[in-house]
């Protein structure tokens, strides 16, 4: 994965990284379906063990309409993140439109008590089928 060009926010010694994908051979633009992958990479640069609890998003699609997903976790797990360590995962999200945005945070758990709400960077979400960026 090439980390140079992606989307970056540090929260309290929580840096999370997001490179976001079209996926052209899943998409069906005549159907109005439009497909990415994002791949995050989450790294511990405090000196305190985490778990990361819950996650929630806020994805707008080009016509301004907005969708909120809260859930545990991501991809099933809880990563449990020492000083120093990174967890990656890939996940996907559909929109009805060509372009968007997404943002969110993480809801991290400390060992030693009390929580940390890391923010997700705003990334965006721009196909082929877009003339310019939007976002």
């Amino acid at each position: 994965m090439n980390w140079d060009n992606a989307y970056k926010k540090t929260t309290k010694g929580v840096e999370i990284n997001v490179v976001p994908t079209f996926l052209a051979n899943r998409s069906e633009p005549e159907n109005s379906l439009y497909i990415w992958s994002y791949h995050i990479r989450i790294i511990n640069h405090s000196d305190q063990t985490m778990t990361l609890r819950q996650r929630s998003w806020q994805i707008t699609d080009a016509n301004g309409h907005t969708e909120t997903v809260r859930g545990e976790g991501v991809v099933g797990e809880q990563p449990r993140l020492e000083p120093g360590r990174s967890f990656e995962y890939t996940s996907g999200t559909p929109l009805s439109t060509p372009s968007g945005i997404m943002v969110g945070s993480y809801d991290l758990e400390l060992e030693t008590g009390g929580w940390i709400i890391a923010e997700i960077p705003a990334f965006s979400l721009d196909s082929p089928h877009e003339g310019a960026p939007l976002n």
